[in-house]
């Protein structure tokens, strides 16, 4: 496609695919409206990329707190921080690489909701 997003819808764009990784009911038809008009090619890297290995940890939590969501600063700051470690290391690189493999397989689950939720609104 050749759209470049802003960094601006790129952190909106983080923040509804992190309410994937919430403790409670997950509303995906607003996360789905939220991307809607983007790439979704892009999207779905986003969040298995960028957004999943920030956030699943949440998900992993034997007894979870009572908790709502991420704080908006502290995940762009962690997703950002996440980039550049991978970007400042081969190792870490590679190592990502299955990390974000064994995400997609474990959570492809979201990406069949968000979709679900982006169909059945066009």
């Amino acid at each position: 496609m050749g759209y470049i997003l802003t960094p601006q819808e790129k952190a909106s764009i983080q923040i509804a695919l992190a309410e994937t990784f919430v403790d409670s009911v997950v509303d995906y038809a607003h996360i789905a409206e939220r991307i809607r008009g983007y790439d979704l090619k892009i999207v779905e890297e986003i969040l298995y990329s960028e957004v999943a290995p920030v956030c699943f940890s949440n998900l992993e939590t034997p007894v979870p707190p009572i908790w709502a969501g991420f704080k908006d600063d502290w995940l762009l700051n962690e997703i950002e921080n996440e980039l550049k470690a991978r970007e400042s290391s081969l190792i870490r690189r590679a190592f990502d690489k299955l990390k974000v493999a064994w995400l997609r397989y474990s959570y492809s689950y979201i990406w069949k909701e968000i979709m679900n939720n982006y169909d059945s609104k066009k």
